[in-house]
């Protein structure tokens, strides 16, 4: 297979090996911070990797998204903070656990069943990648149009609280995308006369500014945070602090299921890890032998969401090398770093770079194996570090880095501007729970769409009956129409239940 010698390859290079141990430590730490997610990390570095080799860029972000996952683990356990949306469901389990005095026993926990379903999500992507992309190459305009319609759809209508929040939020994101210069007549769209605008609003600073911006400015109006310290922190080896076989092998089957619905989760645009995490956590809990233990600190209830949170990050990427789809806010934000590079990211890929991809997913699961060494021994001294940082210097360092950052990816204050504006932008959409997922990921797939869609009006003379005579895209078309109306008839039942129980009171 391809990954034998890639890993080979990435062994035999300290420098590489190097960057992905820092990457592990950099991303553990970013997710263990109340607050902050590992996408808000990789958007405020994205500029760095302006100067990096593709597969060094690549594989650091990566692999930060990868520990990223797990680091939101150790606020949700130590904290009573998930650092991440997925790790709320391990906080239901994990800070109780905490409080009982075997915070490191839930910590190893956790790690073990991260890594595990971590690397079941990677072979699951390094095997079934090939044979998507080789599908992929004979999907003309129609189909690929019509799996971007249905990754709009279903990124916007199924991810959040409401429907119709969530599609504006795509919406809005293609409107952004807009903004510019028209890829056919070369006619400005959006500009408002301005000469900055005529070039496009820029990806770096619109990740900055809604990922790393947004959060802070939520922080500030929380300031919520003095809890954080409630738990002291004990490392030293000890019955509650050391995890035996006879202690983890129960949590071994809830970790495995994890692992597969996770995987399977990862592959679907835009469903994401904490979805996976409260399914993980709900069916485990269902076939859980003493159901009545969960919630109130039970080890298999940490198993089963760590293991399903991490097992997305891999499948997540089969989408976006494949289809130039991508699965997640961190996929959208990898795409950017593929095209500041000039890769071409598509079927095409495994043809012209295949050993690229290959030596990427190698990077993956090195750094899988990184931070869970670093996790196992070390996540208690990690939280240590991370409660010395007073919030009123670390946030202050974050706002002014996001400047540093947005304007050294072009050196222009215009990119400033727009990373300001955008931050206020994601600070509305997280206050009125609009879908920052579907904003974003909808930005960066616009223009790919706009494309597919002219050629496909092109081959068919302006006919759009063309996406209903091909079945491939018929298909795709339904998928995303049957996905709204199963979220609609969800929604409309959640709804009926709950009017019946209050009639019932």
């Amino acid at each position: 297979m391809d990954i034998f010698p890639a890993l080979l390859s990435v062994i035999s290079d300290p420098m590489l090996l190097a960057a992905i141990l820092l990457a592990a430590i950099v991303g553990m730490i970013v997710g263990a911070i109340p607050g902050l997610t590992a996408s808000a990390a990789i958007a405020m570095l994205l500029p760095i990797t302006f100067y990096m080799e593709p597969l060094f860029a690549l594989a650091f972000l990566y692999v930060i998204g990868k520990s990223g996952r797990y680091g939101g683990s150790i606020a949700a356990i130590l904290f009573n903070t998930p650092g991440t949306a997925a790790s709320a469901a391990t906080q239901l389990d994990g800070y109780p656990l905490a409080k009982s005095g075997k915070a490191g026993k839930a910590m190893k926990v956790a790690t073990i069943s991260s890594v595990i379903g971590d690397f079941m999500g990677d072979i699951m992507l390094v095997v079934g990648v090939g044979f998507i992309a080789a599908l992929a190459l004979k999907l003309g305009p129609p189909e690929t149009f019509a799996i971007y319609f249905a990754a709009f759809v279903v990124i916007g209508s199924v991810i959040g609280k409401s429907i119709l929040k969530g599609l504006a939020s795509a919406f809005i994101g293609i409107l952004v995308a807009m903004v510019g210069l028209d890829p056919i007549s070369s006619q400005e769209r959006y500009t408002f006369g301005s000469f900055d605008l005529s070039n496009g609003i820029g990806l770096v600073p619109l990740m900055i500014g809604v990922f790393v911006l947004g959060e802070v400015f939520a922080q500030l109006e929380e300031r919520k945070k003095a809890k954080n310290a409630e738990i002291e922190v004990n490392d030293q080896a000890g019955d509650d602090n050391t995890l035996t076989w006879d202690e983890y092998k129960p949590c071994l089957p809830h970790a495995l299921r994890g692992g597969v619905i996770g995987a399977f989760i990862g592959v679907l645009p835009g469903l994401g890890s904490a979805i996976a995490a409260f399914i993980s956590y709900g069916e485990g809990k269902r076939r859980a032998k003493n159901p009545e233990k969960w919630g109130k600190g039970a080890l298999e209830g940490v198993a089963a969401p760590e293991a399903a949170n991490n097992a997305v990050s891999g499948p997540s990427m089969a989408p976006l090398l494949t289809l130039g789809i991508p699965g997640s806010t961190i996929g959208a934000i990898l795409l950017g770093v593929f095209l500041i590079h000039g890769i071409q990211v598509g079927p095409t890929l495994f043809l012209t770079d295949k050993e690229l991809v290959y030596r990427l997913f190698a990077c993956g699961m090195l750094g899988i194996l990184a931070y869970g060494l670093i996790g196992y021994f070390g996540a208690t001294q990690v939280a240590r570090i991370i409660l010395k940082i007073p919030t009123n210097v670390l946030y202050p360092m974050i706002f002014l880095t996001s400047f540093v950052a947005a304007y050294s990816a072009r050196g222009s204050m215009f990119d400033v501007t727009v990373m300001t504006v955008a931050g206020f932008v994601g600070w509305l959409m997280r206050k009125y729970d609009f879908n920052i997922a579907a904003f974003v990921i909808s930005f960066v797939l616009a223009k790919g769409a706009e494309e597919t869609f002219r050629q496909s009006m092109l081959m068919s003379d302006g006919g759009a009956l063309v996406f209903i005579e091909r079945p491939i895209a018929a298909l795709f078309l339904a998928i995303g129409l049957a996905a709204m109306a199963f979220r609609i008839r969800t929604i409309l039942r959640e709804q009926k239940i709950a009017q019946g129980g209050l009639g019932d009171a």
